[in-house]
């Protein structure tokens, strides 16, 4: 017998690697969802598990309740995110209650930048949502990778976010945890809003002295002193992550969480403009009314907000439009730098 034959054939299976795309193939008895190097570029390859009519790729994301990966719909071939309770959460009755709400929440929502649920369903013990996908980026990645946000873009995800949070509002919902992580873009580079785990219904009874929840970074102060939360709450948290987005760091930086949380209550804001200068004046201002320290003091309405960011949205383009008319005019000698320091 020759040495090939004595050789154990493995079966194998031939999958396309998310980081490469490259199509290779890896051990066919691998465990569904577990990974192994591509041997091409080295990211992990998964293999694949189906769900019913969903054929689970690769993973895409992973948070506190469950891990998201990009599936396919083999009944309406089309490409969805399905995201997957975490097995050793399954009997934690809190866990479970947020991946209820956040099912039921999204399912009464109809707004082009909230992320849309398709089902809820479980299979074998496994807990699923399945919805659109969003997998290029998050507004957090973004400003961990460039430092601070285009102040156009920042705008723009502003006026999306304040309309989506609109149009919750309009279903009695408030979301509760807005921050630059649960700000997701598809690949048409549009704004999602996610994870409504934490959602609760705007008229419902609220226990003041229960647990605060929030993320410390963007928290408003009303929830801090535990005075309740209304929608003024959200929009506080949105401006926080527009502070952020724009000049790169979070509205309030101390050595600890609880100097942090505190600062939101005590400390003065330092306006945008005068952490990064060339952030323009009606842009500073938008932000920095609608994290004031009273809700009184915030705009009354999405609508009130959306409008302020718009106006400086529209005098951000008249701006950088003048500027481009401005560099046109420039006779070539100068533009080439003749008779100027250019850096």
């Amino acid at each position: 017998m020759s040495t090939e034959e004595n050789i154990e054939r493995k079966p194998l299976k031939m999958v396309q690697c998310g980081g490469c795309g490259a199509k290779v193939f890896i051990p066919g008895d691998l465990e569904p969802l577990a990974t192994t190097p591509c041997s091409k570029c080295e990211s992990p390859i998964m293999m694949p598990m189906m769900m019913r009519q969903f054929n689970l790729l690769r993973p895409i994301a992973e948070g506190g309740m469950g891990v998201v990966y990009r599936a396919f719909d083999t009944t309406l071939e089309r490409e969805v995110a399905v995201k997957l309770m975490k097995a050793e959460l399954a009997d934690d009755k809190e866990v479970l209650e947020g991946f209820y709400r956040e099912a039921r929440a999204c399912a009464c929502l109809n707004h082009t930048n909230i992320i849309h649920i398709y089902a809820f369903d479980e299979l074998e013990g496994m807990r699923y949502l399945v919805m659109e996908v969003a997998d290029n980026g998050s507004l957090d990645g973004r400003i961990e990778d460039h430092g601070v946000i285009d102040e156009l873009l920042a705008l723009d995800v502003g006026i999306k976010m304040s309309s989506a949070l609109e149009s919750a509002l309009a279903q009695n919902l408030l979301h509760r945890d807005l921050k630059p992580a649960n700000i997701l873009f598809n690949k048409e580079n549009e704004p999602k809003l996610v994870d409504f785990g934490l959602a609760v219904n705007a008229d419902a009874d609220q226990d003041v002295h229960g647990t605060v929840w929030g993320t410390p970074y963007y928290i408003a102060p009303e929830k801090v002193k535990r005075e309740g939360e209304t929608f003024l709450s959200d929009m506080y948290s949105l401006a926080g992550t527009l502070y952020h987005a724009l000049t790169g760091h979070v509205p309030f930086e101390a050595p600890s969480i609880e100097e942090v949380v505190a600062a939101h209550v005590h400390t003065d804001l330092t306006p945008p403009n005068h952490v990064v200068q060339s952030i323009t004046q009606p842009t500073s201002d938008a932000i920095y009314r609608a994290m004031a320290k009273e809700p009184s003091h915030r705009y009354q309405s999405y609508g009130e907000f959306i409008m302020a960011l718009e106006n400086a949205r529209s005098q951000l383009l008249v701006n950088q439009m003048r500027s481009g008319v401005a560099a046109a005019a420039v006779p070539p000698s100068e533009a080439s730098g003749k008779g100027w320091f250019r850096r």
